[in-house]
């Protein structure tokens, strides 16, 4: 008795990995080079090259995309090839979330370990002497050793207007996938639009934040630690806005130009609203630690 096997598409070498790899070592050099410049007040090349980076990158992604949109189209894809998208999906947002964590990891032990030792908690009471007499721990921490002082952003006005966007977004995305596998088209598509629009108007107003804080508030990242872990863990999470807000872009795209997607096989909407979930989780536990605690 003869069995049937499934078929398993091995696509033929692509460029794309490594134009990605190249674009990644753009940004990150020429982001750490930018933050430098920025905190030493002087000129450089890095926000060209991060620029430069940024566009690479974006030409990767839709030549990637492209690719991997006409390979489905087309049937070429198995059963086992959606198992192994959803795991590669699974394991990039595990992976995302383990960089959060560190992130969240050092704000707390800024916060829990370190600030205390500096106040001479547990054995430390000759080493705050020594180091910094004068300290209190408290937090957010205003006043750095050097004397540089700054105010902390307040949790109410503009971060919880943009709280309520950002979830605001995840019930209308839930809404677009509800009319998706319903086959109501009409309300997959406000709702989908509704959202993508939702995500453009909560990095507006990261970015008016950030104008605020540097213009009126002198919160900035040379601003002691308090100042390194604002915009590191509000930094990255709008950049990670900015990606799910193009992923969802390209999927409304292909729905209101292509008509793609069926309620039985529609991964990449899927995908796309894991992550934009993902973000919006985050930005919760951003807005507690960081704005409200």
């Amino acid at each position: 008795m003869s069995k049937t096997y499934d078929k398993y598409y091995v696509p033929e070498q692509s460029p794309w990995p490594i134009v990605g790899a190249v674009a990644l070592f753009m940004i990150a050099f020429g982001a750490g080079n930018f933050v430098n410049e920025v905190t030493r007040n002087k000129e450089g090349y890095g926000g060209y090259l991060l620029l430069a980076g940024v566009a690479v990158l974006l030409f990767m992604l839709v030549g990637w995309f492209r690719n991997v949109i006409d390979e489905s189209m087309h049937g070429l894809y198995s059963k086992q090839m959606d198992r192994s998208f959803r795991q590669g999906m699974s394991w990039f947002i595990f992976s995302e979330v383990m960089f959060f964590a560190a992130f969240f990891g050092a704000l707390f032990y800024a916060r829990i370990i370190a600030m205390p030792w500096l106040d001479g908690a547990s054995n430390n009471a000759m080493t705050a002497q020594l180091l910094w007499p004068d300290f209190s721990a408290h937090w957010p921490m205003t006043k750095t050793p050097g004397g540089t002082e700054t105010t902390a952003m307040p949790w109410q006005g503009l971060p919880l207007y943009n709280t309520l966007i950002l979830l605001t977004s995840s019930v209308t995305l839930h809404f677009a996938h509800v009319g998706l596998e319903q086959g109501k088209r009409v309300q997959l598509k406000l709702m989908l639009t509704l959202t993508v629009l939702l995500g453009v108007a909560f990095l507006a107003c990261q970015a008016y934040e950030y104008i605020h804080a540097y213009r009126d508030l002198g919160l900035k990242l040379d601003s002691g630690i308090y100042g390194n872990t604002f915009f590191l863990l509000t930094g990255f999470h709008g950049m990670h806005v900015t990606l799910g807000a193009i992923f969802l872009l390209v999927i409304l795209l292909r729905i209101l130009l292509k008509n793609h997607f069926t309620a039985h096989n529609h991964f990449a909407f899927q995908a796309a609203a894991w992550y934009w979930h993902f973000v919006d989780v985050v930005w919760l536990c951003l807005f507690v630690f960081v704005y409200v605690l």
